[in-house]
C-alpha cells in the first residue's frame, strides 16, 4: 500500500471511531428537550471569571487604545457614499474588468435597518463616522470571561482591518425599507428546522467544517471570517475564501447549468460582465444548505451577484436572493469590500476530526444526563 492510501485509509478508521464514539451522546441529546441542553448556571460561572481574571475590560481596552484611535482617524478620511459617480473599473490584459487581489467582507452597517431609522435609507458622513467609531470601540472591548482566540492580539479584528464607513443604514438596499421581505409557511418551518442544535446532525455546516459559512452568498462577517481572493483567467474566475478554504470555479462562456439532480454545497454557478460588473447566477444548492445570515434559504435558492470595482482599492459586492417558495419578494443587499494587501489568506485548519464538535456534544450529553436524573428523583 502507497503512503497515501495508507493515510486515507487510517483516516477513515479514524473517521468511523468518532462516529461510534459519537452514537450514544446523540441518542441521549435527542431524549432531551433542547431546553435541557442549555447551561443554566452560565451567568454564575461568568461572573466566578470574571472575579479570578487579571484584566477587566477596561485595562483590556486601554491597552488598545492608541491603535484605536489611529484606526479611527484612518477610517474617518474614507466613507462609501453609494451615490456617488464611480470610475471606470480597471481592465485586465484581456480586457475584461480587473477583479483580482484579496477582499474583505467585514462591515458595521446592520443587515437590517433598525426601527428607529426607519424612512432613513443613509447617513450623513457625520453620523456614519460615529457609527463607526462607536462600533470599533466595542469591538475593540474585552470580555475576560471569553474562552476563546483574541483576535485584536493578532491585529485580526475588523477596526484593525481596511474596512470603511458606510454612508448606508442597513446592508439591504431592497426592499426600500431596508428589511427582509416576510417568510412564506415554507419559510418559516425551515428556519425553525435550522435553529435545532441538540444533536450532531443539526449543528450548523460552519461547526461540522463542511461549508465555511461565507457564502454564497457573501454576509457581512467580523473578525477573520471575511477574507477572499479573486483569480481571473479569460474563460473563468475563482473566488477562494478564507474560511474552510473554499474554492468557487465560475465559468464565463454560455454553457447551461447542470441538470437538478446535481446540487454541491456551494451551489451551482455560472457567470458573464454586465459593463463593469461581473455577475453570478447560482442555483441547485444542496438539500441541506442553510446559511447563518440568511436562515430560512432553501434549495430553491436563485442567487444573483455582481461584483464591481469601484475604486482601485475597493470592490462592491451585490446580491440578490429569489426563492418565492421562502420569501415573499426578492430582496438585496450590498457590501463594500476593502482591498487587502498580500498574502491575504492564510491556511484555515477546520477538520471533521476537530475536538470543538466532539466537546460540544460532550457537553449535550452532559446536560441531557442532569435532565434525565432530575425527572428520575
Amino acid at each position: 500500500m502507497s503512503a497515501f492510501n495508507s493515510r486515507k485509509a487510517s483516516s477513515g478508521l479514524a473517521a468511523i471511531s468518532m462516529v461510534v464514539g459519537l452514537v450514544p451522546v446523540l441518542l441521549l441529546a435527542q431524549s432531551a428537550p433542547p431546553s435541557a441542553l442549555v447551561n443554566q448556571r452560565s451567568q454564575e460561572a461568568l461572573e466566578a471569571a470574571r472575579a479570578v481574571s487579571p484584566h477587566t475590560t477596561e485595562s483590556a481596552l486601554a491597552y488598545f487604545e492608541d491603535e484605536l484611535e489611529a484606526a479611527v482617524e484612518r477610517a474617518s478620511q474614507r466613507v462609501w457614499d453609494p451615490t456617488a459617480p464611480r470610475e471606470p473599473s480597471p481592465r485586465t490584459p484581456w480586457g475584461h474588468p480587473d477583479l483580482r487581489g484579496y477582499w474583505l467582507n467585514v462591515n458595521y452597517v446592520p443587515f437590517e435597518r433598525p426601527d428607529e431609522l426607519a424612512g432613513k435609507p443613509l447617513y450623513t458622513v457625520e453620523e456614519a463616522l460615529e457609527v463607526f467609531a462607536r462600533a470599533a470601540l466595542v469591538d475593540a472591548s474585552y470580555d475576560p470571561t471569553t474562552v476563546h482566540y483574541d483576535y485584536k492580539e493578532f491585529g485580526m479584528n475588523s477596526w484593525q482591518s481596511p474596512m470603511v464607513p458606510n454612508l448606508r443604514t442597513s446592508l439591504i438596499v431592497d426592499p426600500p425599507d431596508g428589511k427582509r421581505p416576510a417568510l412564506t409557511s415554507a419559510g418559516r418551518s425551515q428556519r425553525t428546522q435550522e435553529t435545532r442544535v441538540a444533536d450532531l446532525e443539526t449543528r450548523s455546516l460552519f461547526e461540522r467544517c463542511i461549508t465555511g459559512n461565507q457564502g454564497p452568498p457573501r454576509v457581512p462577517s467580523i473578525r477573520n471570517y471575511g477574507e477572499s481572493q479573486i483569480v481571473q483567467t479569460p474563460d473563468h474566475v475563482l473566488i477562494l475564501t478564507q474560511v474552510n478554504s473554499e474554492v468557487r470555479i465560475i465559468p464565463l462562456d454560455d454553457r447551461p447549468h447542470s441538470p437538478d439532480n446535481i446540487r454541491p454545497w456551494l451551489g451551482d454557478s455560472r457567470g458573464y460582465w454586465d459593463d463593469d460588473a461581473l455577475v453570478v447566477e447560482s442555483r441547485n444548492f444542496h438539500e441541506k444548505r442553510w446559511w447563518s445570515r440568511v436562515r430560512g434559504a432553501g434549495p430553491n435558492l436563485h442567487l444573483t451577484e455582481r461584483y464591481t470595482r469601484v475604486e482601485d482599492d475597493l470592490l462592491l459586492y451585490e446580491a440578490t436572493l429569489d426563492d418565492p417558495t421562502v420569501w415573499e419578494a426578492p430582496w438585496t443587499y450590498e457590501i463594500p469590500q476593502p482591498k487587502m494587501e498580500p498574502p491575504g489568506l492564510f491556511e484555515f485548519a477546520c477538520h471533521e476530526m476537530n475536538y470543538g464538535l466532539i466537546n460540544v456534544m460532550r457537553g449535550a450529553r452532559t446536560r441531557a444526563a442532569e435532565y434525565e436524573a432530575e425527572q428520575a428523583e
